[in-house]
């Protein structure tokens, strides 16, 4: 045995968390340094280091680890700009411009991980359900972001915000096939923003 191994049972061994999370973050790499066509389970049990059936235990075939994938890299996003969002005082104005231009560029960009897993997934059965999932989480993020400038209900903030996912992806849609620039789009999705808010009924309305 060398002088400094370490022996194996003094290794810690990872929680079924910490290795789900470990593996995403190697497919990660993966899609980021060699392409979405190259992330298979083979391949990532050995960029990760842990044999094939490790990575089957965790996300069964290649489907489900593209869907894992993907759903893992939006949520991830999501969460960090409502924390961001959330920590600090803005006033309507400012949060309706910063969340319009953050969605309208995350939405609209086709060169990240994101999309390229995206792409990987086309054809698959599970992907437009997958993608509901992801813009209900986006509903419940402009919820967080919009409740403090908010005099409605609840329920009736969450249907404008619904409205107001659907519209952000309609006008990152007409941006990605160059109908408007983006500038222009922004600020029509900020407007929109703005409008909704305003217009929302009271809570004495809402009853």
């Amino acid at each position: 045995m060398q002088k400094d191994a370490v022996p194996h049972s003094a290794v810690r061994r990872l929680s079924k968390a910490e290795r789900r999370r470990q593996l995403l973050d190697t497919a990660l790499l993966i899609v980021r340094e060699e392409n979405a066509d190259r992330l298979t389970l083979g391949h990532l049990a050995v960029r990760a280091g842990v044999s094939k059936p490790v990575v089957y235990d965790h996300f069964g075939t290649r489907s489900g680890l593209l869907i894992e994938l993907y759903k893992w890299i939006d949520t991830e996003r999501v969460n960090a700009f409502r924390d961001a969002m959330t920590t600090a005082v803005r006033s309507v104005e400012e949060t309706a411009q910063v969340l319009a231009s953050a969605y309208i560029q995350c939405a609209a960009d086709n060169t990240d991980e994101f999309h390229a897993v995206g792409a990987a997934l086309a054809g698959s059965d599970e992907k437009a359900a997958v993608f509901q999932e992801l813009l209900d989480n986006c509903v419940q993020m402009f919820v967080a972001v919009l409740e403090p400038h908010a005099t409605c209900s609840g329920e009736a903030l969450e249907r404008s915000c619904t409205g107001l996912v659907g519209a952000g992806e309609a006008l990152a849609g007409a941006l990605v096939r160059g109908r408007y620039g983006v500038d222009e789009v922004t600020e029509a999705f900020a407007s929109l923003i703005r409008g909704a808010l305003q217009d929302a009924p009271t809570e004495a309305g809402a009853r």
